[in-house]
């Protein structure tokens, strides 16, 4: 036969076929995987350029606190949703601070982002937008959670094991920090099948099977005793005492719930009393910066400061670009105001949000740094810890030096601009209305 009158066999055909056609199947999967990445990047880069608050800023040195209500949600939320109006006389009001505040010498000169200076650069991500627009994150690998036996409403805490009366103060105040927190989300957070990875929400969430405890960990908000506290329940200690810092972070002696399978977490979601612990925002930060930056570490200075003193200090000498100690309180806002960091986020100043996910995950019990101590005692009565197990009372690390509290904030805060003390705000906005924390005078 001559080539031209050779002819394909059946079998050969169907062969040929399927692997065009697996082939185009492939190639199919990929330009759709393709094309979901770039429409998410487009949307979280579209979302970090989205304006902040149009709150005219004040004195913060002068004390005048104001506490939040719940009145005031809808109107700071009106304020922060893009999607609503906003009032050309705020817009011009917030144009012409902006351009009265902008800093002028570090910024200018070490600005990477296109003309922008970084501490007033947009706030990446607005967790408010992120709340209202449902949680738009990475697509789950599993089912949906509408299809799960998902906790969204408050349950009754169970107080069956509080024998003593002293507790009643602080069982009003519980409540009304529960209710707080359930009708904010349930008014703001639009969570109904939230997307955000499974594994990645809990994966702060300590566990403790013996007493059926989640406690989700927020650093600088007393989480090294709150760690003691749980390896005692656990039986891995005698006394909360005896537990040194480097066992508490490093000894790998607790169970995470990103641990579990999805069975395991679903189960101990629906059936365990979760608990976070809080701190002013504010407070937090300083106290993060006191602890990593002012003091040696092996771990920070080497790979946040010396991105920060590179890329924020103009002139830097060799040294503190070689061992990056020396990091100012001014450089370390402007690296965490920066839409374009230079190197990423730390759970240590991370927002409360964005650790525990509040809105999504309903805790039982809400306690707060400024009453730690009193929240810690009462929720171990709570659990039906032993009787003799007390919340610990002593400074984990840098015992000599002063707390952070108020006043040193206030040092700290003095060194910068009303707008970046603005901006700061707009960062952490969410967790301090979540949460119920004083509005600060800025």
């Amino acid at each position: 036969r001559q080539p031209s009158e050779v002819v394909m066999n059946p079998k050969q055909v169907f062969l040929s076929l399927l692997i065009f056609g697996v082939a185009g199947l492939l190639l199919f999967m990929y330009l759709q995987v393709w094309m979901e990445e770039q429409h998410t990047g487009r949307v979280e880069k579209k979302r970090e350029q989205k304006e902040t608050s149009g709150w005219d800023p004040v004195n913060y040195l002068q004390p005048a606190p104001r506490i939040m209500i719940t009145e005031k949600i809808q109107e700071h939320i009106t304020n922060q949703n893009p999607k609503l109006h906003m009032p050309e006389d705020l817009k011009e009001k917030r144009e012409n601070l902006l351009k009265s505040q902008r800093p002028t010498g570090i910024l200018t000169k070490t600005s990477h982002t296109q003309g922008e200076d970084p501490a007033l650069g947009k706030i990446s991500g607005s967790s408010t937008n992120k709340l209202i627009e449902k949680h738009q994150g990475t697509k789950t690998l599993f089912k949906k959670f509408g299809e799960m036996n998902w906790p969204l409403d408050i349950r009754p805490l169970n107080k069956s094991l509080v024998k003593d009366n002293k507790w009643k103060k602080t069982d009003v105040t519980q409540e009304k920090r529960r209710s707080f927190l359930w009708e904010f989300c349930k008014k703001y957070g639009g969570v109904s099948h939230p997307q955000s990875h499974l594994f990645h929400m809990v994966s702060r969430i300590y566990v403790e099977d013996k007493h059926k405890i989640l406690y989700c960990e927020v650093p600088k908000a007393g989480c090294s005793n709150w760690k003691r506290i749980l390896m005692v329940l656990n039986g891995l200690a005698s006394s909360t005492y005896n537990i040194s810092h480097d066992a508490v972070h490093y000894g790998k002696h607790l169970k995470k719930l990103d641990s579990f399978d999805l069975k395991g977490i679903y189960t101990r979601l629906n059936t365990y009393t979760k608990a976070v612990f809080v701190r002013d925002p504010m407070e937090r930060l300083v106290s993060a910066f006191r602890d990593k930056f002012e003091h040696p570490n092996s771990y920070y200075h080497p790979v946040f400061g010396k991105a920060i003193i590179k890329k924020y200090r103009p002139n830097a000498c060799e040294e503190a670009l070689n061992n990056g100690s020396g990091v100012k309180f001014k450089e370390f806002v402007h690296y965490l105001l920066d839409s374009h960091r230079p190197v990423g986020m730390d759970i240590h100043w991370e927002k409360v949000s964005k650790l525990c996910y509040p809105c999504l995950i309903t805790y039982d019990f809400v306690g707060k740094f400024e009453t730690l101590e009193e929240d810690a005692n009462y929720f171990l009565q709570l659990i039906g810890a032993p009787k003799e197990l007390k919340f610990p009372n002593f400074k984990d690390r840098h015992s000599s030096d002063e707390r952070t509290n108020t006043q040193v904030v206030r040092q700290y805060l003095k060194d910068l601009s009303r707008t970046e003390r603005q901006l700061i705000y707009d960062f952490y906005y969410l967790d301090y209305l979540m949460f119920n924390y004083t509005t600060p005078v800025l």
